[in-house]
């Protein structure tokens, strides 16, 4: 039965009184929702203590909205309710806390204090700050070790697929670094063993020669331990996506190369590593997304230091709302660069497309 026929099985009674219960609910919602953020912003008297009124009338709405489509559209109606709780937690969970952000990010909201109306001032001062865009051009130099870090686990993983003794011990093995928790692998080896005085990495470093093994102490040096510390956790995430690729490469092509007299390397290059870049493309963009949220090793180690040169945005974020309790002005922050996110990972994915398809 199509749509149409379906439709004119149902009552025009009933069909209207959905639309009406669809429409009260709807209107019931949004007069709760401008009364709750009006009198948060001030500009009226009377409102709620707490946003909890506004979670009661969401989920009224979300009731309402599922019966009205089972009175004006029946089965397919019935249908719509499955996916209707997904939307509503979606919109709930992910739509509503970003558009509360941008709403906080207008504030000039410091946890001491009362929050107040500032409009778009935290985005001119966000411009003014020299230490986000520090952060900013730091993440450049983070993202583009990515492709270091690719090419060293595109060795080990060949490494691991190929004939050696003990492979299986070997996988499990690298793949230890990915089971630890980076604020674990952060006292570890951050803390413990690249400690100034008396750990093993800085003896070793001065036996070799280093006189002042400082691996956090100028600007390059921490920044590149902070990049090795990072790559050793995530290094084995990309190895683990490539092995699985190379395994599951057709056998018959590598031979048919082997037969045709190819050595080893124009075997990789003409062979694995065209068919290998499907997967290749997707283990970087979603490792340079775990990049870009880094943090915690930064935080735990070095808090941004020396003088902001490991800092990441996200760290940087963080210590606006830790330290500095500016709520506001984090939240501007935060929101410009899930913008900047946004963004750059929509191009990347266009471009990396627009590169499988004309190579391959």
């Amino acid at each position: 039965m199509s749509l149409g026929a379906a439709l004119d099985t149902i009552a025009p009674g009933r069909r209207r009184l959905g639309r009406i219960i669809m429409m009260l609910a709807t209107a019931g919602l949004a007069i709760v929702a401008l009364i709750q953020i009006l009198y948060a912003a001030g500009a009226i008297g009377f409102g709620f203590s707490t946003w909890r009124p506004l979670l009661y009338a969401y989920i009224l709405w979300g009731v309402a909205l599922g019966v009205g489509q089972v009175m004006t559209r029946g089965e397919e109606g019935h249908r719509a309710l499955f996916l209707l709780p997904a939307v509503l937690f979606t919109v709930a969970m992910v739509v509503f806390p970003t558009l509360f952000g941008f709403y906080i990010a207008t504030l000039d909201w410091n946890l001491s204090g009362t929050p107040k109306f500032n409009g778009l001032d935290n985005f001119w001062q966000m411009l003014r700050d020299p230490f986000y865009s520090n952060a900013l051009l730091n993440m450049v130099f983070y993202v583009l070790a990515v492709f270091v870090e690719y090419v060293i686990a595109f060795g080990l993983a060949l490494l691991l697929n190929a004939q050696i003794r003990a492979r299986k011990f070997f996988r499990v093995v690298f793949l230890l670094p990915l089971m630890l928790s980076p604020v674990a692998v952060s006292w570890m080896i951050g803390k413990s063993l690249m400690e100034y005085r008396f750990g093993p990495a800085a003896t070793l470093a001065r036996k070799l020669g280093w006189d002042n093994p400082a691996f956090f102490a100028t600007p390059w040096t921490a920044k590149i331990s902070i990049m090795l510390l990072d790559a050793w956790t995530f290094i084995p995430f990309l190895m683990i996506m490539l092995l699985a690729g190379l395994q599951a490469m057709p056998r018959d092509i590598l031979e048919a190369a082997k037969v045709d007299g190819a050595t080893a390397w124009q075997t990789f290059w003409g062979v694995t590593f065209p068919l290998m870049l499907p997967v290749s493309v997707t283990a970087l963009i979603l490792r340079i997304i775990f990049k870009l949220k880094l943090a915690d090793i930064v935080i735990t180690v070095t808090s941004g230091g020396p003088g902001g040169a490991t800092d990441t945005v996200t760290s940087f974020i963080f210590r606006e709302y830790r330290d500095r309790s500016n709520v506001g002005y984090g939240t501007m922050l935060a929101m410009v660069y899930l913008i900047i996110i946004i963004v750059f990972v929509t191009l990347l994915l266009k471009l990396a497309n627009r590169f499988v398809r004309n190579v391959t």
